[in-house]
């Protein structure tokens, strides 16, 4: 099961370029029908969405779940519950963005039935700015044993 004493553990940063033929496949897997984003030119100012920061962190990350490994869990025992982005700047294509997560809080419900795991990241550009925050949740089901 999770250990609290992870509260604050660092992950080993991800590092990701925003490539227009990934972007304009997200697009298309969204149902964005815009030629300016979906054809076959995005070498322009095409601002992402945040949504695609997500993908752009499992895309790059050498294990896409190793977070779950790390913190000592199954991804089969994991639910994501919870994501939320804060956006600071524009991310263009040809940005190269680093993803430094962190677990930012863990925390019990339902009588320690359901345990909570809060992971952090921040996202900076090729020029150290920080462009974008994301937080998401993670539940995992404790075993209680009577």
């Amino acid at each position: 099961m999770v250990d609290p004493s992870i509260k604050g553990y660092q992950f080993k940063p991800v590092v990701g370029t925003v490539e227009g033929g990934r972007l304009r496949a997200f697009f298309r897997s969204i149902g964005e029908t815009n030629p300016a984003v979906t054809g076959p030119d995005t070498s322009g100012r095409v601002a992402i969405p945040p949504t695609y920061l997500f993908c752009l962190e499992m895309l790059d990350a050498d294990d896409p779940f190793g977070f779950v490994n790390e913190i000592g869990v199954g991804i089969d025992e994991i639910l994501h519950a919870n994501q939320s982005f804060t956006y600071h700047h524009p991310i263009y294509v040809g940005d190269t963005v680093t993803f430094r997560a962190k677990v930012g809080d863990i925390f019990e419900k339902k009588g320690g039935a359901l345990i909570f795991v809060v992971q952090d990241v921040e996202i900076s550009n090729q020029d150290e700015k920080l462009v974008a925050e994301i937080q998401r949740t993670f539940v995992i089901r404790k075993e209680i044993v009577a």
